[in-house]
């Protein structure tokens, strides 16, 4: 008997799963725009004829490269080890979000001025790119910045700026999470730890939504926002000494970020106020350390799997509801603000 070799096409998909050629092509180049049981159909037909659609082909058709350039913007001084767990978290997102779209990612690691690259869309490296990464690296952004204004398909995570397509977590709701969860355990005399005077202005919109928030009950917190240093662990330890030194009054802290959380932690352990007891403190990235700190920390957890899902649907023009998109936020209860 004579074996048929032929191998199966798009069209064979579309006639078994009993959608047209078009929609089959539109699952295997990831377009969110096909319901999940019509998908569903497509890939089981395709798994039942043992299909392998040829990407070159596609490609060459609709003129795409099928590769998304991700930059990750670092500090010129920190080591792999030292740049921020956050960063690699939200990388892994993103990958994982263009992976499903069937894209690849081609990623770089961007720290000095003999580094910066971001013409992957213009030299026909990529189809799309996205920024990721430190906001103290200001040459970084000044050299990022018009390219993620043209009108090419780019974006960035955060706000470095607010003139240019972005993704960020929902800074004011997770300032108001903060708030109201330091109000329901009793604590009256709270204090903000972040630099929101510079370009960080995700600090900022942290800090708007805990100081609204605690205005309705009449408090106006306390702020320390000038530093020294660059290093966030540094920061919340500079602000506990200031605190102190300056015989401030305070019972609960809410920090910018988990390592300027982490930082507070340290110092208040080295001055013997207990953590929540004498205070109350929240952080801000969900790191997974924080829950083994020496107290573990209550923070707002930021979901990133959504943030990559929205910076790759963003960047490939599949949805158009805002310029800036947020990431939906959770405040995660633990120990350091658990009082009795």
């Amino acid at each position: 008997m004579k074996r048929d070799f032929r191998r199966s096409t798009a069209w064979d998909v579309a006639e078994l799963a009993g959608v047209s050629q078009s929609t089959v092509s539109r699952v295997f180049t990831g377009s969110a725009r096909i319901s999940t049981p019509t998908r569903e159909r497509v890939l089981q037909a395709a798994r039942e004829l043992d299909y392998i659609p040829d990407k070159r082909a596609s490609r060459l058709r609709s003129g795409q490269i099928g590769v998304i350039a991700v930059v990750v913007v670092t500090r010129s001084q920190d080591s792999a080890q030292e740049i921020n767990p956050f960063a690699y978290i939200l990388l892994g997102s993103v990958c994982r979000a263009a992976s499903a779209r069937g894209y690849e990612t081609l990623v770089s690691f961007q720290s000095s001025e003999d580094d910066f690259y971001g013409r992957y869309v213009e030299r026909r490296d990529a189809d799309a790119m996205v920024v990721l990464g430190t906001t103290q690296n200001p040459a970084a952004w000044d050299y990022f910045r018009p390219l993620l204004q043209e009108d090419g398909p780019a974006i960035c995570w955060g706000l470095p700026f607010d003139d240019a397509n972005s993704v960020r977590s929902d800074n004011r709701m997770g300032g108001e999470l903060a708030a109201g969860h330091l109000w329901q355990q009793g604590y009256r005399q709270p204090v903000f730890i972040g630099p929101i005077g510079n370009d960080q202005l995700q600090f900022h919109e942290r800090y708007l939504g805990f100081s609204q928030a605690l205005s309705k009950h009449g408090i106006n917190p306390l702020v320390e926002k000038e530093f020294s240093s660059l290093n966030r662990f540094e920061q919340g330890r500079e602000a506990i000494a200031r605190l102190e030194s300056a015989g401030q009054s305070y019972d609960a802290i809410f920090a910018a970020c988990d390592f300027i959380a982490l930082g507070a932690l340290d110092a208040l352990a080295e001055r013997g106020i207990k953590v929540p007891q004498d205070v109350g403190i929240v952080g801000y990235d969900g790191l997974a350390a924080t829950a083994h700190s020496s107290s573990p920390l209550t923070t707002i957890k930021p979901d990133l799997e959504e943030a990559g899902r929205q910076l790759v649907a963003s960047v490939l023009e599949e949805e158009h509801d805002s310029a800036h998109p947020l990431a939906p936020v959770e405040l995660i209860s633990r120990a350091s603000t658990q009082r009795g």
